[in-house]
């Protein structure tokens, strides 16, 4: 019988290939955090200037419908079925109840930024879409990869624009920012890129619809707000269009265990 030793030298974790100097993965790395983090964080910063917060989350929660429409077009893109169309519209419509319907007011009120809230979401549907090149990588190599690229972007920026240098930022401010970073930032990309190889882009996007009511209950919890009777309506919708959603079909979950088997094997 081997030994794990001898086992481990068969199939050794070779962390320099995780992050290698390949050119054309780190252009894929590029490419990703364009659409993942550069682009979407951009226009939402810039158009929440001018869009209420409610009205913002209803646009920015479309992505699933152009995944759903690349789906149609794209050659090779995960195909949608009923289940999930149902899923789709079940899921969009809920987030209305629990917003509120009068955010729908303001539509069009600012076009520009609503468009670029739009852009947003078509960002994350076509990040969705990339992150299937990356399903045989550990996620937390395109996670890395990804953010590693996206500062390479934005940190030059942000010296141009903020001059860091000038700012004096309170510590809960400090504090706020590292929890983003490595809680809402690096441990989320590790689990979206987790979710791409395990359930497929269009499943995946379906974590935007549970935005609303994750920000609902914090609201309700720390902030002491008060539930709508609507919004009881709209998250029973919510749920059942993640879960429609979600369920992986057989194919995929076959698909899903060869790759984990092939990962495993070194492959």
């Amino acid at each position: 019988m081997q030994s794990s030793a001898d086992h481990a030298h068969q199939h050794p974790r070779n962390h320099a290939e995780r992050l290698s100097r390949d050119a054309a993965r780190w252009r894929r790395f590029m490419l990703q955090a364009c659409f993942n983090s550069v682009l979407p964080f951009t226009l939402i910063a810039w158009a929440e200037r001018s869009v209420d917060a409610g009205l913002a989350t209803i646009l920015n929660s479309t992505s699933p419908i152009f995944i759903f429409l690349f789906s149609l077009g794209l050659q090779g893109a995960e195909k949608s079925s009923l289940r999930r169309l149902v899923g789709l519209g079940a899921g969009l419509a809920g987030i209305c109840p629990i917003v509120g319907f009068e955010a729908l007011d303001g539509l069009g009120g600012s076009l520009l930024a609503q468009l670029a809230l739009v852009a947003a979401a078509v960002c994350y549907a076509c990040a969705a879409t990339l992150g299937r090149v990356f399903r045989g990588l550990d996620p937390m190599v395109p996670a890395a990869g990804s953010l590693l690229s996206g500062a390479a972007v934005l940190l030059p920026v942000s010296l141009l624009v903020d001059r860091p240098w000038t700012l004096t930022p309170a510590a809960e401010s400090v504090l706020a920012v590292l929890t983003l970073a490595v809680l809402s930032t690096a441990l989320a990309f590790t689990i979206y890129f987790r979710l791409i190889r395990t359930l497929g882009p269009m499943s995946t996007s379906a974590q935007a619809y549970l935005r609303v009511p994750i920000g609902v209950a914090i609201g309700v919890t720390f902030l002491g707000e008060r539930l709508a009777p609507t919004a009881w309506l709209g998250l029973a919708c919510i749920l059942v269009g993640v879960t429609a959603m979600t369920l992986p079909t057989r194919l995929a979950r076959s698909g899903s265990a060869s790759i984990d088997e092939r990962a495993r094997q070194g492959h």
